[in-house]
């Protein structure tokens, strides 16, 4: 999916350093697999992948996997309640589903390292960060996400504490890729309201979603995601200013 995915597994106090070991690897090879499975389905960087020939225009929808017309449907839903900020569909019309794919495929990894029996990790994509647990296993301990400063990316904004009411945190933004996220039916201007967006949520879909539709969105989405779900969002707008929720404001003063 053109991005790196990192896997955190701290040991116990009773785990003996060869059955962690043991432990890792087993989580890690899980996880490969599930993410390589959903690169050749729905990966624009792989020519040979369904989301390829749907952009290419030699597979029709209808046509495609279960698997894609499903994801379809639930990215189709999310246009619907942010009022079509966020889209399945770019402006010509071809479907692309990258702006929720990773996020499902980051669900589908943590399902299924819940399904091991791992109680503490940390699996990050791309920035796009799904918990449970602590790294210190047995204690309260939060993981920290790290929200990196998109004037400087070898610096940090701030660290915002991921617990188990909101186990994920995204990042949109276009310092990277430059403006490459689009709406539907909007302003292009509400479109370049914000250089970059991060929102914590109890689930990775929710996370990733509104971080896409904010960027896309502007401030009249953003009040609409605060309204409408338990989210805390960091955005930063295009003069380098900030604009957080109070509950964001108030973990990550927290754990600064």
């Amino acid at each position: 999916m053109g991005t790196v995915v990192s896997l955190a597994v701290p040991a116990g106090p009773a785990t003996s350093p060869q059955a962690a070991v043991d432990e890792l690897e087993v989580a890690i090879a899980v996880v490969e697999q599930l993410f390589n499975g959903l690169d050749q389905t729905f990966s624009l960087y792989r020519p040979d992948s369904e989301a390829s020939a749907m952009a290419r225009g030699e597979l029709a929808l209808p046509d495609a996997s279960a698997d894609m017309r499903r994801l379809y449907v639930e990215a189709s839903e999310w246009r619907r309640l942010t009022e079509s900020a966020f889209t399945a569909e770019r402006p010509d019309g071809v479907v692309d589903l990258a702006g929720i794919v990773k996020a499902h495929a980051i669900r589908e990894a943590g399902t299924s390292l819940l399904a091991l029996g791992l109680k503490d990790w940390c699996l990050n994509a791309g920035g796009d960060v799904l918990v449970d647990g602590s790294p210190t296993p047995g204690s309260l301990r939060p993981w920290l996400a790290g929200i990196v400063d998109p004037a400087d990316r070898t610096t940090l904004l701030t660290a915002f504490p991921l617990v188990s009411i909101k186990r994920a945190l995204a990042t949109s933004g276009t310092s990277e890729r430059g403006h490459h996220i689009w709406s539907a039916g909007l302003q292009t201007e509400r479109a370049k309201e914000f250089r970059q967006v991060s929102v914590a949520a109890a689930d990775i879909i929710t996370a990733d979603v509104l971080a896409t539709a904010i960027m896309a969105g502007g401030a009249r989405t953003l009040a609409l995601a605060t309204d409408r779900w338990d989210v805390d969002v960091l955005a930063v707008k295009n003069d380098g200013g900030l604009l957080a929720t109070p509950g964001f404001r108030k973990l990550a003063a927290q754990n600064s």
